[in-house]
């Protein structure tokens, strides 16, 4: 299985912290969806959810981290994507509060896009 032919609008996305974080969190991809970070950003504002995804920040408030929204739910538990609430967002979950993500009805993740944060989570959501 090559990522690549999965990826689909993120061509050069592959299970790693820097590659989630330059071509999903940081980048508008090419089906549309907007980067994550216009939201989830603390330049000039206070980060949507309390959750700044910029690059050099968004390991750091990700990784066993408790949302914001959701009391005892943890943003991204190692080796556990299903019990992961960034996955529940994502996937739009009939438990999260609030809206899925990308907000606005989407373009939302692909299933490609969405194997390979999972694989990433899975893997033990190392900050590679």
């Amino acid at each position: 299985e090559k990522l690549s032919d999965i990826a689909g609008p993120s061509p050069g996305l592959t299970p790693t912290y820097s590659s989630i974080a330059q071509n999903m969190f940081a980048s508008t991809d090419g089906s549309g969806r907007t980067a994550c970070t216009q939201c989830h950003t603390n330049q000039g504002r206070v980060p949507a959810a309390n959750l700044n995804l910029l690059p050099e920040a968004g390991y750091a408030q990700l990784v066993g981290v408790a949302s914001v929204q959701k009391p005892g739910a943890i943003r991204v538990i190692p080796g556990d994507a299903d019990g992961s609430y960034l996955v529940h967002k994502l996937d739009g979950r009939a438990d999260i509060v609030g809206q899925r993500m990308p907000r606005n009805a989407g373009p939302f993740l692909t299933e490609g896009q969405m194997l390979i944060i999972r694989r990433w989570i899975d893997q033990g959501a190392q900050n590679n």
